[in-house]
């Protein structure tokens, strides 16, 4: 099928320690919000009444933490906090695009080979290792045939290539969020006819997609059902933007809730607006003016940050010039948090997601493959 976004014409070649470095301080900031009673306590006020689920889960399943590479002045590369998402990402398309770059251009062999060759795997993690954790976390101890990803108008989203992968990986299926009905505490959806009952729930439906688009559904998120969620749906407010002003650590730029800010920074063109649940850059300014400061309405200030802005350093060499780069570092906790994969994205465009870089070369998604040590 075809992949509806850009895909860059190159993998990225990445140093283990710098992959770890990122790994172990992504790990550091999830913890400091989940095992902090008091962060807990605060962002409840993170989560709308209409989209409370019942039984939350202890910890989140599915986590990202974005960072961007900027050179120091010892000239070290340095990861910076972008955003982090309790939300799942690309689990099952993003093994496939690293494979086919080590397959396409030969990188199994050769000098690439050597010290172990080069992996996109993290947490120790290989390709059967990393399907069982991923199965365990999506279909956990159900039959597959009772376990949906569930999504927002699926065929029309560009993550579709991942939807399908997942499917094959691990035999659920992908069903449209208005599809699904409800009898009792119970949760169903239709096949061919036949009457299919939900039993455990992958959510990759956002809840400002939802909203923008007026979706009507046939159950409510806040029922008590006889389900289980492959990652609970309060994480997605409690670990987001939300969080960031939260947290104390070396990767993470000056940040604050706009309805907090004793007064307006002078130097707007250093900093990025930006609200705190949509996806792809969606309602994001870089370098906001003081008039689009003033003009947010009192109401909505609380749903927006103003972050320092980071100016990445171009770090990948290309026919077009110096590309900046993106890492995601993807977790998944069942029993404890493991990074597990890295998504990139590179550009040289304002943003980095690969609806800023549009008629561009050398630039988009692509892999981390990751040379071992020594």
């Amino acid at each position: 099928m075809p992949i509806q976004f850009r895909v860059s014409e190159t993998a990225c070649f990445l140093p283990e320690s710098l992959i770890a470095r990122m790994a172990e301080s992504g790990k550091e900031l999830i913890r400091q919000l989940v095992d902090n009673p008091e962060y807990r306590k605060r962002s409840e006020e993170s989560i709308p009444a209409e989209f409370r689920v019942p039984n939350e889960s202890a910890h989140p399943m599915f986590i990202q933490v974005d960072f961007g590479l900027v050179r120091d002045g010892q000239g070290e590369l340095q990861p910076k906090l972008v955003e982090l998402q309790a939300f799942p990402s690309l689990y099952g398309y993003q093994t496939v695009l690293a494979q086919t770059y080590i397959d396409t251009y030969g990188l199994d062999h050769g000098p690439f080979a050597a010290n172990g060759g080069l992996k996109f795997y993290l947490g120790g993690l290989d390709e059967a290792s990393y399907r069982a954790l991923l199965r365990k976390a999506v279909v956990g101890e159900c039959d597959p045939a009772n376990v949906i990803l569930m999504e927002v108008d699926p065929e029309e989203q560009k993550t579709l290539p991942d939807f399908r992968v997942t499917e094959k990986m691990l035999g659920i299926r992908t069903v449209d969020v208005t599809k699904i009905r409800k009898s009792g505490r119970e949760l169903y959806w239709e096949d061919a006819g036949k009457q299919v009952p939900i039993r455990r729930i992958y959510n990759r439906a956002i809840v400002d997609e939802l909203e923008r688009k007026g979706v009507k559904l046939e159950f409510d998120f806040r029922d008590a059902l006889d389900v289980e969620w492959a990652g609970h749906p309060n994480w997605y407010f409690r670990i987001s933007k939300f969080s960031i002003p939260f947290l104390k650590h070396e990767t993470v730029p000056r940040t604050w809730f706009l309805d907090q800010m004793e007064r307006v920074p002078e130097d707007l063109e250093n900093f990025a607006l930006k609200p705190l649940y949509s996806f792809a850059g969606l309602g994001v300014i870089i370098g906001p003016t003081k008039a689009d400061i003033d003009a947010m309405p009192a109401d909505k200030r609380g749903q927006y940050i103003l972050q320092e802005r980071l100016h990445f350093t171009p770090v990948i060499e290309t026919p077009f010039g110096g590309t900046k780069l993106e890492v995601r570092v993807m977790y998944i906790w069942v029993d404890e948090l493991t990074p597990v994969l890295t998504i990139l994205r590179t550009g040289r465009g304002l943003m980095m997601g690969v609806d800023h870089n549009k008629d561009m070369e050398w630039v988009g998604a692509s892999a981390g493959l990751i040379a071992s040590a020594g």
